[in-house]
């Protein structure tokens, strides 16, 4: 295999984004550990086929079963599926999900579908990758199990069955060890599968970390399976490889104005110009009835150039009072539909904005905050916004809280 064929694998690490080369004796090899939170940190790759591996974080992962085994119906069942559970993957982002089998039985089929959350500028490499996939494919597990592993500080899990990815999920705590948030999270993945009567008895756990001290106790005692503790696995390729091919698609966007401003500066130059050289050359010239069609014509677009430039400026100025999804009063209802039900949790003061948001309030229990919290970060309705939910703080009337939130798209700049 020759150098520029080799493959270099950008995978999410426990505290940064790690750079892994390919060799056709030894498979992939550790080149860096970077402590890079966002992929478009990462530079000085070396020659090669970039692929890059998506955090689980990023991923909504839907295991199914479909009552066919005809795989010419998978994909569009995959999608009415993904559809019917309020998710809709953005068209003009680029291929977004993919489909996998896991198993097939009496006339019906496992699938497992993936859903990419559309990726910002800092989701993606300076040097653009010729692939992409996520983390929890590239991680190999053996047989029915539970893999648990830390991307940037945050314990993640996934669930395999014959080897296959069938689950994962990202969690939000980042403690020493595995406790009781990951222990609940992983509880409720299994529930859901197994009320989808999707089959899932992990025989044992596999615990993948580098950090010293870290302990097995809570989840022996959650689940009565024995659990392995040890450094993560060397990545592999994925097989079957992934489609999923996202479009940078404001940087197309931008690149299309740019190409446009462009255009109507040359055609306004030539149109001056061409105006300049009939004005002293009319005597000259009159007699050429080419000139005058061009003439007549740069007349004829000059206004309707004007007025295009106008509108797309108009335009841009009420693109974010337009979009009913950063209007504050959807934000909100998305918000409240987060507020765990019967847990007497409430709003004091909303602060709401297309780029922040900001949210005072109380509840008599703490439980019904933390799981608020919970809510708000893995809400798919609220994707676009990075969350800081502190713990609440005790007052008189129970438990206080203060959420705040960023864009996780910058607002563009005119």
């Amino acid at each position: 295999m020759s150098k520029s064929s080799e493959n270099i694998l950008l995978l999410p690490g426990e505290t940064g984004w790690e750079i892994w080369t390919s060799s056709p004796t030894t498979g992939f090899t550790l080149k860096s550990a970077t402590e890079a939170q966002t992929a478009s940190e990462l530079t000085g790759f070396p020659a090669g086929d970039v692929i890059l591996l998506f955090p689980v974080k990023a991923i909504t992962t839907v295991p199914l079963k479909v009552p066919t085994e005809d795989e010419a119906m998978f994909a569009d069942l995959a999608t009415l599926h993904i559809e019917r559970i309020g998710l809709r993957p953005d068209p003009l982002a680029g291929q977004l999900t993919d489909h996998f089998v896991i198993a097939r039985e009496n006339d019906s089929a496992t699938i497992v579908s993936l859903l990419l959350r559309p990726p910002t500028d800092a989701d993606i490499p300076s040097r653009g990758p010729k692939e992409f996939d996520i983390s929890s494919r590239a991680l190999p597990l053996t047989g029915d199990a539970i893999g648990l592993w830390k991307e940037f500080g945050r314990w993640v899990f996934a669930i395999s069955k014959d080897g296959h990815l069938l689950y994962s999920q990202a969690t939000t705590s980042s403690s020493h060890s595995p406790d009781d948030s990951v222990i609940r999270d992983i509880r409720l993945a299994l529930i859901q599968l197994s009320l989808q009567h999707i089959a899932s008895d992990p025989t044992k756990i596999l615990v993948w970390t580098a950090a010293e001290g870290v302990s097995s106790a809570e989840l022996t005692e959650a689940f009565h399976l024995p659990v392995e503790i040890s450094p993560r696995p060397t990545p592999v390729l994925p097989s079957p490889r992934s489609k999923l091919l996202p479009a940078d698609v404001r940087a197309a966007r931008r690149a299309a104005q740019r190409r446009r401003t462009i255009t109507l500066g040359l055609a306004a130059a030539a149109v001056l110009y061409l105006g300049v050289i009939a004005w002293f050359s009319f005597g000259l010239w009159k007699d050429s009835s080419e000139t005058k069609k061009l003439l007549q014509q740069a007349e004829a677009t000059a206004p309707e150039a004007a007025a295009y430039t106008k509108h797309l400026a108009k335009w841009e100025e009420l693109s974010e009072a337009i979009e009913v999804e950063k209007s504050p009063v959807d934000i909100l209802s998305r918000i409240a539909r987060n507020i765990p039900l019967n847990s007497n949790l409430r709003l004091r003061t909303a602060e709401i904005s297309a780029n922040e948001i900001k949210l005072v309030g109380e509840a008599p229990q703490s439980p019904a905050v933390n799981q608020f919290s919970l809510r708000l970060n893995q809400s798919n309705e609220l994707a676009g916004f990075t969350w800081q939910t502190p713990e609440p703080q005790q007052s008189a009337r129970g438990w206080e809280f203060v959420f705040s939130a960023a864009s996780a798209t910058p607002p563009v700049q005119p």
